[in-house]
């Protein structure tokens, strides 16, 4: 139906003053004085609501509207000295009503609360701006990337390969339940593939065969983890932002890194200006300088021996006690970014023991050519390394791991056929929302989180 946009007619105000507009949308407030009613219209276009005046007297067969219903209005858009402007009412149509029970009657509701009705939350003021940062954020992406030369590469969602290593796979099978079968290779031998197969943990190892090719790539897609952690930064479907560039080394990819973290940030900022403002104000004070500051500091390059250093110095009582060769906790690497350095910070060179078995490995012996872009206000961000491009190097390093070769040869094949200098990185898009909105549990940037117990 023929209609504008709410955003459009805000936008370009002068253009449509004074003219006779059609609307549609739906009921956010509704009250009513004695002779005239008020109603706020919200088509989901942009974060302002429209206001519509009903005068009674002139308008005794326009139905009665309540919260949640859908209206198509026709009426003379007008200045408003509160509102900047407003519709007066000729005509109404009810698209869709909306009874007494409808579950979003306040005007303030809390997220945990709206967790319960991910099919309704949608309609509420704090989503609206989360799904529209993260679909500019989207659009930055492949902005970036398409204006760099990378090709965009659609990765197998269903795989038979565990990237990580860590066992933490979504099985896909089409088999009924059995109990007759005496191995698992009999039970998959009769299933779909034939084999034992589930869905992906990461994009990298088909990335990386595919920059092996077409020079720099990227993915960006759905990804599982069968992972029994219920904290407010987990979620078993997340999606995944994952370059890989040949002929580059570990210094040249954090170089990418930086340039790529910056622009996407400034992107949602000079296209969210009103979202963020509403962020700084409901989800995290002082959001804005934050991300100002990002964008304009030259990120720390840190060494993890020299981290160890720091930490065990700063005369902190950790939670987890720090010492050579552990994994940084995220308590210390928000020490590092919000106290000691004020800044992002690249921390290189971890210890080999607690990193993935495709990192190159240094000259030491001891650590890989890796590193973790660490932010203030949540710690990890961006898990990056320079791959290990030498066969030998790195058959050693999965038969340390107990990893079957049989199962990787394809891969392996990589290294054993042209093998170059190749780096990438991975960064999980609603990490980044969360950090760019001050959102703090990532059950609230999806549009349905899947959590442990939740589906």
């Amino acid at each position: 139906m023929k209609h504008t946009d709410i955003k459009e007619l805000f936008a370009n105000s002068q253009q449509y003053k004074e003219k006779i507009v059609t609307v549609c949308g739906w009921v956010r407030t509704a009250r009513d004085s004695k002779s005239i009613s008020f109603v706020e219209l919200n088509d989901g276009t942009c974060l302002r609501n429209l206001q519509l005046i009903v005068d009674k007297e002139n308008a005794k067969d326009m139905p009665a509207v309540s919260v949640g219903t859908a209206l198509n209005v026709t009426g003379n858009f007008v200045p408003s000295e509160r509102n900047g402007f407003e519709v007066i009412v000729t005509a109404m149509e009810v698209l869709g009503e909306c009874p007494a029970d409808y579950p979003l009657q306040k005007k303030f509701h809390t997220l945990e609360y709206l967790r319960t009705i991910p099919h309704l939350r949608p309609r509420t003021r704090f989503f609206e701006a989360v799904f529209a940062v993260r679909n500019e954020l989207s659009f930055a992406i492949h902005k970036y990337f398409h204006s760099h030369g990378y090709k965009y590469m659609h990765t197998p969602i269903i795989t038979g390969s565990d990237c990580e290593g860590a066992g933490e796979m979504f099985r896909v099978t089409t088999q009924p339940w059995k109990t007759d079968c005496k191995t698992e290779q009999e039970y998959f031998a009769g299933d779909f593939f034939g084999t034992k197969a589930g869905l992906t943990v990461s994009g990298q190892l088909e990335g990386e065969i595919a920059a092996m090719g077409l020079g720099k790539i990227y993915t960006f897609g759905p990804t599982f983890r069968a992972e029994h952690s219920n904290t407010t930064r987990h979620a078993a479907e997340f999606w995944q932002i994952e370059p890989e560039v040949c002929f580059a080394d570990l210094h040249d990819i954090i170089e990418i890194a930086e340039d790529f973290i910056k622009f996407i940030i400034k992107e949602v900022i000079d296209n969210c200006p009103e979202e963020l403002e509403f962020f700084n104000e409901r989800s995290e004070k002082g959001l804005l300088d934050k991300l100002h500051g990002v964008i304009n500091s030259e990120f720390v390059k840190l060494k993890y021996t020299d981290a160890v250093e720091i930490l065990k110095k700063s005369g902190k009582e950790f939670k987890y006690p720090v010492d050579w060769g552990c994994d940084l906790q995220t308590e210390h690497e928000r020490y590092l970014t919000e106290e000691y350095y004020k800044k992002p910070v690249f921390v290189t060179d971890y210890p080999a023991d607690i990193k993935a078995f495709y990192m190159k490995q240094n000259s030491d012996g001891k650590t890989v050519a890796a590193t973790d872009l660490l932010v203030p206000g949540i710690g990890e961000i961006i898990g990056c390394s320079e791959r290990e491009a030498d066969l030998k190097m790195l058959e050693s390093a999965m038969l340390k791991r107990n990893m079957p070769l049989d199962a990787y040869r394809e891969y392996l094949d990589t290294r054993k056929f042209g093998s170059v200098p190749h780096s990438g990185f991975g960064l999980g898009f609603e990490r980044i929302l969360m950090y760019i909105t001050g959102v703090q549990n990532i059950r609230d940037t999806l549009l349905y989180p899947r959590t442990v117990g939740s589906l």
